[in-house]
């Protein structure tokens, strides 16, 4: 029962593991984000490309929960299902009768996630929450960009990818609780709690430091130098977090004078001076370019890397070599690339099996398994209950 991006990329790694995921969709449209991504014609045929990126190895069966024949097969499948994921607000699954209690009562093994905006209690858990709301009310937007650009939201749905990996990291360790005790259990994931533990070293910092952030743009705080500089045709990214590194930077930019300017030869004081620092190191990295700069540094254990445009990053060695996103071929779309199970198992792994559904393209398959009838199944479409 999940919709757009936070429960859809929950059961993708459920799905890219091995489990079966029957997706259940309104008959009328399905998931919105089939009418979602850059690609008009696909939006209209119900396969937009936010959709096919979040649903491959799923099943679609359509189902109407307003009717009471559609509650009644939900609660049949429920039955037979070891998990039940949901994103929608809190309320609602309780309103259409297919509420945790419900689903527990006619199975108690059964596992049930819901995922929300700010979870299921508390002064804001009925509002409506979309990834930019919870980036705002997270402290995101604030702690991003620097002085020129504040706040600034991250370029992709952090918060609602984040909450989809911590309800599927919940869901199974829920899996292996019910193997051991044999209980199934509500488990509640709120996008709001998810995302700010990624904020972890700078909370510290505030929670326990009382040091307020400070916008720092690409520069890394925990050191300096560290960040991105730019080059003679572009920009790379240098970590030089140990002292040693810092010394062999300015050994291989022929300015070891640097390492004895009280202003930078120790820690801390780069860190209050990075502003000095940044314009010395880019005038001798612009005399090269930035693959020079990366190989140079790496052979001599600093880390560095280009800052690839999207294409690139898609398209690196590294990334083909890890089978990070994988090919699979639609009939009528034609070959898809997906990303993959990013995670290596070596004797169970994962990988993309069979394109994203289309809406409703496993209803007769589920209505059949379950006992119903080729002339009853016909009567529940005509009813618009599938």
């Amino acid at each position: 029962m999940t919709n757009v991006l936070s429960g859809p990329f929950a059961t993708l790694h459920l799905s890219l593991l091995g489990a079966e995921v029957i997706k259940i969709e309104n008959p009328a449209d399905g998931d919105l984000a089939r009418k979602l991504g850059n690609v008009l014609p696909l939006n209209d045929r119900l396969m937009g490309t936010s959709f096919l990126a979040q649903n491959a190895n799923k099943k679609s069966l359509t189902l109407n929960l307003k009717d009471p024949e559609g509650k009644e097969i939900f609660l049949k499948l429920a039955r037979t299902a070891d998990v039940v994921v949901e994103n929608f607000r809190p309320d609602v699954m309780k309103r259409l009768g297919v509420g945790y209690p419900v689903l527990s009562a006619a199975n108690p093994r059964i596992i049930y996630c819901a995922i929300s905006g700010f979870g299921a209690t508390g002064p804001d858990a009925m509002k409506p929450a979309y990834d930019q709301i919870i980036q705002g009310l997270s402290g995101v937007m604030a702690i991003n960009g620097d002085e020129r650009l504040n706040p600034l939201r991250c370029g992709f749905p952090v918060c609602d990818t984040v909450g989809g990996l911590n309800a599927a990291f919940a869901i199974m360790a829920a899996l292996y609780f019910r193997e051991r005790t044999g209980e199934g259990q509500f488990i509640d994931v709120a996008l709001l709690d998810s995302i700010m533990p990624l904020m972890g070293w700078v909370a510290a910092n505030l929670l326990i430091g009382g040091q307020q952030p400070v916008l720092m743009g690409n520069d890394n705080f925990t050191a300096a130098p560290s960040g991105t500089f730019a080059t003679k045709d572009g920009y790379l990214n240098i970590a030089a977090n140990k002292q040693e590194q810092w010394e062999t930077v300015a050994d291989v930019l022929g300015v070891p004078e640097l390492k004895k300017d009280p202003r930078f030869e120790k820690r801390d004081a780069r860190k209050r001076n990075r502003k000095a620092l940044t314009p010395l190191l880019e005038t001798k990295l612009k005399e090269n370019t930035t693959d020079h700069w990366v190989d140079t540094l790496n052979e001599r254990g600093v880390p560095s890397g280009a800052i690839l445009s999207l294409e690139a990053a898609l398209k690196q060695a590294q990334i083909q070599h890890r089978e990070t996103i994988r090919a699979v071929r639609d009939d009528d779309l034609g070959e898809l690339k997906l990303f993959n199970l990013t995670a290596k198992f070596e004797k169970s792994p994962g990988d993309v099996v069979c394109p994203p559904p289309r809406l409703g393209a496993h209803t007769e398959e589920y209505l059949t398994e379950l006992g119903y009838t080729k002339d009853r199944i016909q009567e529940l479409r005509e009813k618009a209950v599938v």
